[in-house]
């Protein structure tokens, strides 16, 4: 179905409250690859009952946590196959720390729409606040959707998300980052169903040789790794966090993930050394508190 900007563009989805709980961060946690080292101290920070380490990632699947069911991308004006969507980029910023477990409520709505042609990006912006209105979380997304674009409207930049720029320079620090081969079976546990994941047959029809990993569970094993690596593993230490996805990433993979200091901000890009170091997330960008 065709994109319908005029209907699209600024429109508010309804308000969804949901609730999470400190079993589900453990679950997102040991998702990302927390408690790698059963005996070290700061992974169990991340898996403790009751009062886990809260990354503020976990805050881009608090709303779909408990879904059982493949997402849907039916917005106003915007119906898209999933088999089609890619994301394109994730950003969360957040004014303090998140809670281990609690109540809340979002309100989306669309912000921008650019025709790329052979595709179409759709960017999404999450108001989150308590069920009394005091803001928890902001989430900016981009999704790209292939094969829907040529519906007339502006091309936009050429890019999407985060704008931060590796420095010119060798990397502060660089950190080998490595997937289980179930790892996508696993982090599907924390709302995200899309077949893509886990079934091979659905993962060959959209074009790939198998199932690939989310790009979310990417997003935040990468935000730990900066948080543990940079930030003496303190996830309350991150204002804001945002990526470009910028390509697939394989369960089973070892990435590596480079950082360099830039103006009191952390800056990165994570790439797969066995894929002739193909680029999977750029644009990486951590302000601290």
């Amino acid at each position: 179905m065709p994109i319908d900007v005029d209907a699209a563009l600024g429109a508010e989805f309804g308000s969804v409250e949901f609730s999470w709980t400190s079993t589900n961060v453990q679950l997102y946690n040991l998702a990302l690859g927390a408690g790698a080292d059963p005996t070290d101290p700061r992974e169990l920070s991340y898996v403790i009952d009751h009062t886990p380490q809260v990354l503020p990632t976990f805050g881009c699947v608090a709303a779909s946590f408990n879904e059982t069911q493949p997402p849907k991308v039916s917005w106003p004006g915007v119906k898209i196959d999933l088999a089609k969507i890619l994301h394109g980029s994730e950003q969360v910023s957040v004014p303090a720390p998140l809670p281990p477990s609690g109540s809340a409520r979002s309100v989306s709505r669309i912000v921008e729409i650019w025709d790329k042609g052979t595709a179409a990006v759709v960017v999404v912006e999450t108001s989150v606040t308590t069920l009394d209105g005091a803001p928890l979380w902001t989430q900016r997304r981009s999704v790209f959707a292939r094969g829907e674009g040529g519906f007339g409207g502006e091309r936009g930049p050429s890019g999407s998300g985060s704008s931060a720029a590796v420095a010119d320079r060798a990397p502060d620090l660089e950190v080998e980052l490595p997937t289980l081969p179930q790892q996508a079976l696993l982090y599907r546990l924390c709302g995200d169903r899309n077949p893509l994941h886990s079934d091979p047959q659905f993962a060959a029809a959209a074009g790939f040789p198998r199932p690939i990993l989310h790009g979310l569970c990417t997003f935040g094993m990468t935000c730990k790794a900066i948080v543990d690596a940079m930030l003496d593993a303190d996830a309350a230490a991150v204002g804001s966090f945002g990526a470009r996805f910028a390509g697939v990433v394989f369960p089973g993979e070892t990435l590596k993930v480079s950082i360099w200091e830039n103006e009191g901000r952390l800056l990165a890009r994570v790439v797969a050394p066995s894929r002739d170091h193909a680029v999977v997330l750029s644009g990486v960008e951590l302000a601290p508190t």
